[in-house]
């Protein structure tokens, strides 16, 4: 089977050589569209799958915003930080490994390397890898405009399919993550058919602390089924402060998956992705707290 791929619409072509520049421009009232890796944004307008815009703006001359770090023990991570960068960071596997797990499960080494996880994430689809992990690691991104700048936590900044809290003078130029206990675990794991070839039919990130037996805290993400990616927070409710065995792991996992809405599509149908939901929720904890 061939695929035709039609030749990119017109638009003006702009690579700030400065932030002050980039803001003045998203400033003006035409219609810009920002991008970084732009692995999902060209296909789309090739495939005229979005309206094409007045302006793209290339934000690759922007050095600045390439960065993992970690500041008063919080990981900061720029906007122009590549998806492989994350999976592969030194920092990012010792202290918040659940990200680099999530990142390594997007797609192939060609796009890790041109894509960004702030580009994932902004993409906001419902599928997107990295945004469970975010969510259970409770992250902070940073956005900015020309006037100003404000912060959002991750669980407030999706509100739809491919709809984000952002203004269309806004981007996000940073992700912050506070340094969870060297004691929490962390896993995802990502069904889909080809591997990390494909998007996600079900997501699943779980992190958990544990204390005497007790669950100390747990946070269970979700992507994939539902408009947005979310935090199964009944599910999490339920196992806070309780003592970890076999039958409130699995009561647990039923929650989560009655929490999600998922749809029926090309790639699973809801009644299969509400099953698989509660089959990788209580096989993650069952795995982080050795419960057979």
């Amino acid at each position: 089977m061939v695929i035709f791929y039609r030749r990119l619409p017109k638009f003006e072509y702009i690579k700030p050589e400065s932030q002050n520049m980039l803001f003045e421009i998203l400033s003006d009232n035409k219609n810009c569209s920002v991008y970084a890796g732009g692995t999902d944004l060209i296909p789309k307008l090739k495939k005229r799958l979005i309206k094409p815009p007045d302006v793209l703006i290339d934000l690759k001359g922007l050095n600045e915003l390439d960065y993992i770090k970690i500041e008063g023990g919080t990981l900061k991570i720029g906007a122009l930080s590549t998806i492989y960068s994350v999976a592969t960071s030194k920092i990012v596997i010792e202290k918040f490994n659940i990200l680099s797990q999530a990142a390594k499960s997007i797609a192939a080494f060609q796009i890790q390397n041109r894509g960004t996880i702030v580009g994932n994430i902004c993409n906001a689809v419902p599928s997107a890898d990295s945004a469970p992990a975010l969510l259970v690691l409770n992250a902070k991104l940073n956005i900015k405009k020309k006037d100003g700048s404000r912060k959002v936590n991750i669980d407030e900044f999706f509100i739809g399919p491919n709809k984000t809290v952002l203004d269309k003078d806004e981007i996000v130029t940073e992700v912050e993550i506070s340094e969870v206990p060297s004691s929490f675990k962390g896993i995802y794991y990502k069904l889909s058919t080809r591997g990390k070839m494909d998007l996600a039919t079900v997501g699943v990130a779980v992190l958990l602390g544990s204390d005497n037996g007790r669950f100390s805290d747990i946070r269970i993400g979700l992507g994939a089924v539902a408009p947005t990616p979310i935090r199964a927070k009944r599910a999490e409710e339920l196992l806070k402060g309780e003592k970890i065995n076999k039958e409130l792991i699995n009561n647990a996992a039923r929650i989560a998956s009655d929490e999600s809405s998922p749809i029926d599509d090309h790639r699973a149908s809801a009644t299969y992705r509400k099953i698989m939901v509660e089959t990788l929720v209580k096989r993650a904890i069952c795995r982080l707290t050795e419960v057979g």
